[in-house]
């Protein structure tokens, strides 16, 4: 017989418009400790209605990854264990946010422009390109000189334009970490990055793992 003090998983995951099955999964993960039950189905208190929430705040709105938030959750860990990984989640959502605080800015910026042809018309865009991309770098000439210059220090191998297949990173955007979703730096040989640090490939192989 159910508790009155407590709800089943169904109710537990429509109050905060999830699945069943979420809930499951976070358990798996060890972002909820395993709940009382009745008869082999689970029971969620007050506490445990109030974790399931803390769950919801740090992985969707906070989108921390798995094992960040499992210490926070979980109620395993002390205040000192779990402040720095918010900490660490903080840190990775305000390089987020001056990135699209930059991008918001330079797109508003764009959609002022009067001209036709930005690239062709825009008095400005020199500017622009010193100050918002790594053109910059060589401020005092011009930018066939400054595209030589970058070249020349770029080490060997063949241009950007040359054997694209070999090369199909030349012309796209950084890629984005899987984990934080920063960008992850080219490397100067070798297989291309897939992460940012040693330290969110070590937990996207343990979350591999753990499923």
């Amino acid at each position: 017989m159910a508790r009155r003090d407590a709800v089943l998983i169904g109710d537990a995951a429509a109050l905060y418009g999830l699945a069943p099955s979420a809930l499951r999964w976070w358990e798996r993960q060890g972002l909820l400790g395993p709940p009382d039950r009745v008869g082999g189905k689970r029971l969620y208190d007050d506490i445990g209605l109030r974790r399931v929430g803390l769950a919801y705040l740090c992985r969707v709105v906070g989108r921390m990854p798995l094992d960040q938030a499992a210490v926070v959750t979980s109620g395993q860990a002390t205040r000192d264990t779990w402040r720095p990984a918010v900490d660490a989640r903080l840190a990775q959502v305000e390089r987020q946010i001056a990135q699209l605080e930059a991008a918001r800015g330079y797109l508003r910026h764009a959609l002022a422009c009067t001209d036709d042809d930005i690239a062709g018309e825009c008095p400005v865009l020199d500017a622009e390109l010193s100050a918002h991309t790594p053109r910059g770098r060589f401020p005092d000439v011009g930018l066939v000189a400054a595209a030589r210059a970058a070249r020349g220090g770029a080490g060997s191998g063949p241009p950007c334009d040359e054997n694209a297949a070999a090369h199909p990173r030349c012309d796209e955007s950084p890629a984005l970490c899987p984990g934080c979703r920063g960008p992850v730096a080219r490397a100067s040989r070798g297989r291309p990055r897939t992460y940012c640090s040693p330290a969110c490939r070590q937990r996207a192989y343990r979350a591999r793992h753990r499923e």
